[in-house]
Parts: C-alpha cells; sequence; structure tokens
C-alpha cells in the first residue's frame, strides 16, 4: 500500500509469492531494505533511539495481553523466539500480530491463559488480528481483557471467553483466572 518506506532487519521470511514478488521488482526494494548483522539490528540503544514501531508474531495472545511465540500447546516447539524481546521491551510502540484463529477456524487464538508465555503484558502495547486492534498501553489487566475480547477475538470465541471473564472475576485478584477451567478449550459457536 505505500507506507513503509524502509526496513532494517537481521532477516526476511517471505511466503512464496512474496519471495517471488521481491526477487521479480528487487531494483524496487533495494533502496529499501537493508540486511544487518543481528548485533546491529537487535541493538538496545538503536532501537529505543530511533523510536522504532515493532511488529512481532505471536501463536497466541492470552485475554491479559501475555503473548506465546514460541511453542504450541506449551511443549511443542514451533519456532524461535527470534528478537522479538530486544524490540519488545525497547520500542516505542510494540505490536504482536497474528490471526485470530488458526487451523481453519478450529483453534483460538486469543485465550484465557497461556500455558507457555514468552512476552509478558507490560511488553505489549498493541495486538492486531483480523478482527481488529487493540491498544492495551496504560489499561488495567480487566480492561485489557475486555479490549482483547471485544477487539481482537475471533466472533466464534467471543462468547466463550465473556464467560471465562465473568466467572473468573468471582475468583477475584488483580488479574482473575478461573484456574480449573483456564486450559480447557473454548467453546465455538457456530456464526
Amino acid at each position: 500500500m505505500g507506507k513503509l518506506h524502509s526496513a532494517s532487519e537481521a532477516s526476511l521470511a517471505l511466503s512464496e509469492p512474496y519471495l517471488e514478488r521481491l526477487f521479480e521488482n528487487v531494483e524496487d526494494y533495494a533502496d529499501k531494505i537493508v540486511i544487518r548483522n543481528a548485533d546491529i539490528s537487535n541493538n538496545l540503544a538503536l532501537i529505543d533511539r530511533f523510536g522504532v514501531i515493532a511488529v512481532n508474531s505471536g501463536l497466541e495472545v492470552d485475554l491479559y495481553g501475555n503473548v506465546n511465540s514460541t511453542h504450541v500447546g506449551g511443549t511443542h516447539i514451533r519456532n524461535g523466539i527470534g528478537g522479538s524481546g530486544d524490540f519488545n521491551q525497547n520500542a516505542l510502540v510494540s505490536i504482536t500480530a497474528l490471526s485470530s484463529t488458526a487451523s481453519d477456524g478450529e483453534i483460538p487464538r486469543i485465550v484465557p491463559m497461556l500455558p507457555h508465555t514468552d512476552r509478558t503484558e507490560h511488553d505489549v502495547s498493541v495486538v492486531i488480528t483480523e478482527q481488529g486492534v487493540s491498544d492495551l498501553r496504560g489499561l488495567a489487566p480487566r480492561e485489557r481483557a475486555s479490549e482483547l475480547i471485544e477487539n481482537c477475538a475471533h466472533l466464534s470465541y467471543r462468547s466463550a471467553l465473556w464467560s471465562y471473564l465473568d466467572r473468573s472475576k468471582s475468583e477475584g485478584g488483580h488479574i482473575p483466572h478461573e484456574l480449573e477451567k483456564a486450559f480447557a478449550p473454548l467453546e465455538r459457536k457456530e456464526l
């Protein structure tokens, strides 16, 4: 869309169609993409000094904004953590982008609680899915949960997430959870 003017990367991981597009138009991208050593591209002082807006991926996000970017089901590693910690902790704005579901809608990616956490809610500013955007900056945990359900969770799972949140509030606490049900599969509502 012409919005991004340049990118500094340690590596590029592109899907086949976009890799072909890059190679077909390499001259157009040559002055826009710089591939640097990780000790430069992930340098904490540079990330902070340049006011970087960091966009990282995630496998799932819990109701309070914690991110799992590496382990499926909490036990099976899917990918490495890369430089997300460097960027999430030092960027002006740290964004986690992911789809709201996986496996053709059968698996929600906004979940009550994570079985594995790579980035805590303290390092995540914004979450984006195809459903919308949740700006979590300055919000209390319960406000974060409402924001994520309303704006980022898939419509098929919102009802189950609202029910979980309502039940967990009766348990009390700053970050309420219904621990007996936190990892139970969410009921999917057909649309």
